[in-house]
């Protein structure tokens, strides 16, 4: 199985920009579908961006599409999520999670699953 680790969180005006990490362990992350999800207080958690196995296609909820990019380091083993343009409404616990098949990405049915960052965005 594969273990994932965020980082990146902050503090960051809004704006500005941050960049998440999500390193992966114990399994070549170019084999797993990775999504990045957040969570803010109480609110469910939702979908922001998707990654697949091996072609890398992405995905993006239409309320990060321009300002957000997932992208995928295979030397590094890890996945980032680039975030231009932070609004206060993306402020959540930002968590990556993994999963060997392609479908659903865009969902929450992940197996395994980060312990999560957590994005402050001040106005």
């Amino acid at each position: 199985q594969v273990q994932l680790v965020e980082s990146g969180g902050g503090l960051v005006q809004a704006g500005g920009s941050l960049r998440l990490s999500c390193a992966a362990s114990g399994r070549t992350v170019n084999n797993y579908a990775v999504g990045w999800f957040r969570q803010a207080p109480g609110k469910e958690r939702e979908f922001v961006a998707a990654i697949t196995r091996i072609l890398g296609s992405t995905y993006y909820a239409d309320s990060v599409k321009g300002r957000f990019t997932i992208s995928r380091d295979n030397a590094k083993n890890t996945v980032y999520l680039q975030m231009n343009d932070l609004r206060p409404e993306d402020a959540a616990v930002y968590y990556c999670a993994a999963k060997t098949v392609n479908s659903g990405v865009i969902t929450n049915r992940y197996d395994y699953w980060g312990q999560g960052t957590q994005v402050t965005v001040s106005s």
